[in-house]
């Protein structure tokens, strides 16, 4: 049977009169809302593991503003604390690991099939949205790239150049292959447990592959992404999976047909029309509007949304950010660009 959801519509390659549209973290501390239910959870991690409360903020955006899907409310450093990493939040400063830069820490890691006994709690969440989402919205699951959890894993926190990933890969490969080996493992393993309990498409998260150049993309950004997709694929083989290799420039080029993914998420450091000549011609792409213009709005915000629409109208095309929206976003302005485009 054909798909009669928007996004899912647009992921079989379908071209849409007005592209259907989610918004990268659309559940978050930019809506009232949101910030109410965390201080009820009581901190971050607290709310991930809440099913019940992870799924009212999933939820929350959904009834603000009627987006086409839903994305699951986790964190992409979920999966390495179920590896056995020691994993807090620090309030202003974001997430905190312990580290793995020697054998010794990577020998501490728990085995991939271990993990489900932590992340039980978020496919519960999963199973709750399949119940309380309107019928029309599409429910997203999500884990990160391996490139970018290890970048975390390995500097136990996010840093502005990756420094530490860049010289373990390269003082270390063996070690820094096993680490990258044992999360893209984990994660078939998470988004498998996604999907059984009821995620309808699944998205990789892969927010620092711009910093891979050359060979290095091709091997610890496009291999991981291929390694998932096709595995995936052998036991879901009608979930869609939208990758996102953040600010891979040229290497977007081809991205799709190498991996096997069936849409490609854009951030806003390629124009959209660039992306209609290079990307879209081999399927669904997804983005691109600056997260920007959720803050400073006004005709902007409109121009170049439905810019970023007819640039792409002749092929399929999800809209959303080019990364996720941010705490100081201003809620009338995410109404602004729906309209926008709904109403282009």
């Amino acid at each position: 049977m054909a798909p009669t959801k928007t996004i899912l519509r647009a992921l079989a390659g379908e071209t849409l009169p007005t592209p259907p549209i989610w918004m990268m973290r659309q559940a978050g501390r930019y809506l009232p809302e949101y910030r109410a239910t965390r201080a009820q959870a009581g901190d971050f991690l607290s709310l991930c593991y809440n099913p019940e409360l992870a799924a009212e903020v999933t939820l929350q955006p959904i009834r603000r503003y009627g987006f086409d899907a839903a994305i699951l409310f986790a964190d992409i450093l979920l999966l390495p604390q179920a590896l056995g990493a020691d994993l807090w939040f620090v309030t202003g400063e974001g997430p905190r690991l312990s580290t793995v830069q020697t054998q010794a820490d990577f020998d501490k890691l728990g085995p991939v099939e271990d993990i489900h006994e932590t992340l039980n709690p978020i496919y519960e969440t999963v199973r709750i949205l399949r119940g309380e989402l309107p019928a029309e919205t599409t429910l997203i699951g999500f884990a990160g790239a391996p490139w970018t959890v290890a970048t975390y894993m390995i500097a136990g926190r996010g840093t502005p150049d990756q420094a530490l990933a860049h010289a373990l890969m390269q003082e270390n490969t063996p070690l820094f292959e096993a680490l990258l080996a044992r999360i893209t493992a984990g994660t078939i393993d998470y988004l498998y447990a996604q999907i059984e309990a009821g995620a309808e498409v699944v998205k990789i998260f892969d927010s620092w592959a711009g910093s891979l150049k050359g060979d290095a993309f091709q091997k610890y950004a496009l291999e991981p992404a291929r390694e998932i997709t096709s595995a995936l694929k052998k036991k879901h083989p009608d979930t869609p999976v939208i990758g996102f290799p953040r600010e891979a420039g040229y290497n977007y080029i081809g991205f799709a047909r190498a991996t096997g993914v069936d849409c490609v998420a854009l951030d806003n450091s390629v124009s959209a029309q660039w992306a209609a000549e290079h990307v879209q011609v081999d399927g669904c792409v997804q983005g691109n509007l600056a997260s920007s213009h959720m803050v400073t709005g006004g005709q902007g915000l409109v121009d170049d949304a439905r810019a970023i629409v007819e640039a792409l109208s002749n092929g399929p095309h999800i809209f959303n950010l080019g990364h996720g929206i941010t705490p100081d976003a201003d809620p009338d302005n995410v109404q602004r660009m729906i309209d926008a485009v709904r109403g282009h």
